[in-house]
């Protein structure tokens, strides 16, 4: 454009009633230009640079206060959680050889480690053997688990069930400790919640109670600090090897045979075999006669029943197989051990219906545990016993009672923490009688607990009045003790005596249980506090201002900025004089407090634009309604067991109306574009409603259709067909709704008509071969299959996130500009005609192409049933864009709380739940092969959190979809569009922190309300990243290109 040259912007183009095309004679716009006065721009290029530089400084501005918002956020939820989550004082004291808790008995002298420290010890060596995840039903044969029945006189009487797949398939446990009671014997192993590997290995070690806090180490391992088993084996010189599980070298660091012990990693459950044969193969040679000397305890750990339960779920042939492996292995390591050689097997947890476990279920903790000895030691002290229970809520014992039992039958000293007590069948005599050894290991192991817990009070500064039972038992079972004649005791009162230290034991572990459960109030109030106010400035900013957001958020941001910086220098001043504890909490409350007054203090300079907070139409009163309910609701643990049911009836009343709604409406073409989406989008909610995964409080109201049965991880054939589905006919439905306002043009072709419909298929393809080397079709081919899977996950990644991308960074406006020349007006005049297709939606249109690149990156990562509901909700976010344009609702609070109540429903939909047990841990390996950092992490995230993250990157749509090309003040309504979105998740959040922290002595805290808060806190963490790096990022993209092409609208 020349200097001078009059210059005429395209948004004078429009559409007869928003029609997706503009014509207008190029002849006729020059008569219009010429009677009305002319605009000279002298530099047309330096204005559109201006007006660039404007929009990318306050772009960048909206960035910073939402980063700002995030730290909030974070700093909430972390001082809410560091006093919410259980932690429990580690004491440094270790047990000593020579330091019995107690003065021994008359005919034994403690501290030789070779006889024995504090008892004799009963065997030098020792093969421990976790067989992860072995449930105790997994060794208990179906026909002892259930009574025989006549189905002849009674078909009514018949099992409640069949046999499944893991019944049978491991019967040398229990055929042993049956038909040999003297060298064996099983029980039930009940472990303590949270059931992850890494906090059993800790129990099962210190014999200490874990806590919640511990769960997220689980995948990041931390050296054990306090005394411990194997410390105390190590201190003693004895030669320590471990084989499998990796896990183990986290926690004990150095501490085994460098030449001897070999690690696998431990989190790649899709592999069932390599950690298990490589165990198999190295402890044989260990157990030959030429090699007893290299060694004196070795710890196994097998994964393969464990991997088999996470890819497979409990009832599917590949468990069969694991565990008939397993029975192979432990039956030819009878025949090996030697004489002197203590065999244990254990499982460290159970695992759910699915093949999962995290959470305290009876199918989680519920583990086996059994000990063998060719020496023949072991006995019952009634021949009822003899053989195994039956299930395992019959004579339990506790995992934390291994470490007592295992220290004493190898003479060495208990760990100082620990709480458990000697097992019975090890102690009690091949006749079932020596009540005397029985009393005398259970007096050792309640002095070490009453020493404990005398430390425990003192460093706690807890009064003897709140142990006054324990201490009342404690004396009595030492009175009883003393009482005894030495000369000759008889077996009653030595039971006594033993039932005496025993109960001493179980009430002060029932106190521990209590002292545990300590809270830091004053941590989870402030991080209450910091989530409330934070939401408050949030809800003013998004809702109750006025006008302009982009003009007023640099004020924000530079006073909440002030504040933090401020706050933070003076809590660092302030924690100078608090104990060190206490320093962390100081200076994180005051920086937020005083960030929170700064921004907050911007309200007040604006009062005159404060509108009244009180919702004024029907959409508004909805949008509080929805987000409101939901969040009073999740006090009740009834309502967060059904949140699934909630959201369908919450969504299914926007649809309903949405439909009245656009009944209402004045156009016809709005009226019935409205009705149409309004209706589709209600009967889309149903179809995903179809796809569930229950959780176990709603049982046996609910039936999983996720998986191909409710105890599996695989999906059915059927559900094969629903990612094929998808890919058909999912970018067709895209395209409609492109070629509605003709967009569906240049790149848009190229990715939606090719790149995503290919991608689609390329993520069909790859559940059909998972499926093949689930079902081994193809024998023989499985490497090939695992190879050409994992590629072909990598390649639906990579034209998403590269190829997709650098279509989206590089895209033009989808606009077609077609002259036609040869028409003529009325007088038969020679005139040209202009048709610009896509201009009714050039906004919406372009960015909306981000929506279908993230879909594709999430939909590879779900289950075919996922991919099919993931599928449905990009159909509903362009049915809902369809229904805000009709309605005039791009300004209105309804779409992005209903986006947020689509994202949480979701979520569910793809197979997830409120529960640790029910993460797609898996999901990490259907590009990778083993675990890596970051990616690993990220790809769970976006397995679990799809959902919202879709329903995140969708917001900006919500006011870009079929906007003019210069709309004035966009970029506010994108700002108040994401606040609100934000807002409806730290609403939720808000709530779920506050009923967790006041139900948190709920007897269904950590089954329901805690895991509730941790979902709430991660997601609004999650979406407040991905509004800040994908949409807003994303909206900026799309609006310069417009911008190029249209200018800047202000």
């Amino acid at each position: 454009m020349e200097k001078g040259e009059v210059f005429t912007p395209l948004s004078d183009i429009t559409g007869q009633n928003g029609a997706p095309q503009a014509q207008q004679p190029t002849q006729q716009l020059r008569q219009q230009a010429a009677q009305t006065p002319r605009a000279t721009i002298s530099d047309p290029d330096k204005a559109k640079r201006i007006g660039q530089v404007h929009f990318k400084a306050a772009h960048g501005i909206l960035v910073a206060f939402f980063t700002f918002m995030l730290i909030l956020h974070v700093l909430g939820i972390y001082l809410f959680t560091s006093g919410f989550l259980l932690t429990r004082l580690v004491l440094d004291h270790k047990s000593e050889c020579a330091v019995p808790p107690i003065d021994s008995t008359k005919w034994y002298v403690a501290g030789d480690a070779e006889k024995g420290c504090w008892h004799p010890k009963t065997f030098d060596k020792a093969v421990v053997i976790i067989v992860d995840a072995l449930r105790y039903d997994f060794t208990v044969p179906f026909a002892a688990q259930f009574e025989p029945t006549d189905l002849a006189a009674d078909p009514s009487d018949a099992p409640p069930v069949a046999p499944r797949h893991f019944h049978n398939a491991f019967p040398v446990l229990y055929e042993t400790a049956k038909d040999q009671p003297n060298n064996a014997f099983l029980l039930p192993f009940i472990a303590d919640p949270p059931t992850a590997t890494m906090q059993r290995l800790k129990g099962l070690t210190t014999g200490t109670l874990p806590t919640f806090i511990d769960v997220g180490s689980n995948f990041a391992g931390q050296a054990i600090d306090e005394d411990n088993l194997v410390a105390q084996l190590k201190n003693a010189s004895k030669r320590l090897v471990h084989l499998g599980d990796d896990t183990w070298h986290a926690l004990f660091p150095d501490y085994f045979e460098p030449n001897l012990t070999h690690a696998y990693d431990s989190f790649n459950v899709w592999d069932l075999h390599t950690v298990d044969n490589g165990v198999t193969e190295h402890i044989f040679p260990l157990l030959k006669a030429e090699n007893a000397s290299k060694w004196d305890v070795i710890f196994g750990h097998y994964l393969g029943v464990d991997h088999a339960g996470h890819r497979y779920g409990p009832d599917h042939p590949a468990m069969t197989a694991k565990l008939n492996q397993m029975d192979d292995v432990f039956r030819r390591m009878i025949q090996e051990v030697d004489d002197n050689t203590l065999l244990v097997v254990m499982g460290d947890h159970g695992m759910d219906g699915k093949g999962d476990h995290g959470g305290e279920s009876d199918d989680e903790i519920q583990a086996a545990l059994w000990m063998y000895s060719k020496k023949g030691i072991f006995g019952r002290s009634d021949p009822a016993y003899a053989t195994p229970p039956a299930n395992a809520k019959i004579r339990p014992v506790a995992q934390i009672d291994l470490v007592p039992t295992l220290s004493l039958l190898l003479g060495m000293p208990i760990p100082f923490n620990n709480l458990g007590k000697p097992i019975e069948e090890a102690f009690i005599g091949t006749k079932g009688n020596d009540f005397d050894n029985l009393a005398t290991v259970n007096r050792l192991t309640a002095a070490q607990i009453h020493a404990y817990q005398h430390e425990y009070a003192q460093v706690r500064g807890i009064a003897d009045s709140t142990r006054a039972t324990s201490l009342a038992l404690w004396k009595g079972a030492n009175d009883a003790w003393n009482s005894l004649d030495k000369s000759k005791p008889n077996a009653e009162q030595m039971r006594q005596v033993y039932e005496a230290f025993a109960a001493y034991q179980r009430d002060t572990l029932s106190i521990c249980r209590d002292l545990w459960a300590r809270f830091d109030i004053p941590r989870m109030l402030s991080g209450v506090v910091i989530l409330a106010s934070s939401l408050i400035v949030l809800a003013l900013y998004a809702r109750i201002l006025h006008g302009d957001r982009v003009d007023v958020t640099p004020i924000f941001f530079t006073r909440g900025a002030i504040g933090l910086g401020f706050g933070g220098i003076f809590g660092v001043g302030l924690s100078v004089f608090m104990p060190e504890e206490s320093r962390s909490h100081a200076v994180l409350l005051s920086a937020a407090v005083y960030a929170i007054i700064g921004c907050a203090s911007t309200f007040w300079l604006l009062r005159y634009r404060l509108m009244p907070p009180m919702p004024n139409s029907i959409w508004g009163w909805a949008s509080a309604i929805f987000t409101v309910a939901l969040s009073a609701g999740f006090a009740a643990n009834s309502f967060t067991i059904w949140e699934d049911e909630i959201l369908l009836h919450f969504l299914t009343t926007f649809g309903v109306l949405a439909l009245i709604s656009s009944f209402r409406q004045k156009r016809m073409a709005d009226r019935t574009l409205g009705v149409y989406h309004s209706i589709l989008f209600t009967i889309l909610l149903r179809i995903a409603s179809f796809s569930r995964l229950c959780r176990e409080e709603q049982m046996p109201y609910c039936k999983s259709t996720y998986y191909a049965s409710a105890l599996s991880t695989t999906s059915a054939p059927w559900q094969l067909l629903i990612p094929a589905a998808a890919a058909l006919l999912i970018p067709t439905f895209i395209k409609s709704y492109y070629e509605g306002t003709k967009s569906y043009q240049h790149n848009a072709t190229l990715w939606i008509g090719l790149a995503l419909r290919f991608g689609l298929m390329l993520s069909a393809a790859y559940w059909t071969l998972d499926a093949a080397d689930d079902g081994d079709w193809l024998p023989g081919w499985e490497n090939i299959i695992r190879i050409t899977k994992r590629l072909l996950a990598q390649l639906v990644l990579a034209i998403s996130l590269v190829f997709g991308y650098s279509i989206y960074n590089w895209c033009k406006p989808l606009l077609n500009v077609i002259i036609d020349k040869d028409t003529t007006d009325a007088n038969g005049t020679p005139k040209e005609a202009v048709t610009i297709f896509g201009f009714a939606n050039v906004h919406g249109s372009r960015y909306a192409l981000l929506i279908t690149i993230w879909y594709l990156a999430i939909a590879v990562l779900q289950k075919p049933m996922g991919a099919g509901a993931i599928g449905i909700l990009v159909w509903q976010l362009f049915s809902l864009f369809e229904i805000m344009d009709t309605n005039n609702l791009r300004q209105s609070s309804i779409g992005p709380v209903v986006l947020g109540l689509l994202g949480s429903f979701h979520f569910f939909k793809t197979g997830h739940q409120a529960t640790l047990s029910s993460i797609q841990w898996e999901s990490a390996f259907i590009p990778l092969a083993k675990i890596r950092y970051p990616w690993t992490p990220v790809i769970v995230v976006l397995n679990t959190f799809g959902a919202q993250i879709l329903c995140a990157v969708a917001v900006p749509a919500l006011v870009l979809w079929k906007v003019k090309p210069q709309k004035k003040g966009l970029l506010s309504q994108l700002a108040k569009a994401v606040a609100t979105h934000i807002l409806f998740y730290a609403t939720i959040n808000l709530a779920t922190t506050m009923w967790a922290g006041h139900l948190r002595r709920h007897l269904m805290l950590y089954r329901i309300f805690s895991p509730r808060f941790m979902v709430g806190a991660v997601v609004l963490v999650v979406v407040d990243v991905v509004c800040i790096v994908v949409s807003l990022w994303g909206a900026r993209m799309s609006m310069l290109s417009t911008a190029e092409v249209f200018g800047f609208g202000g």
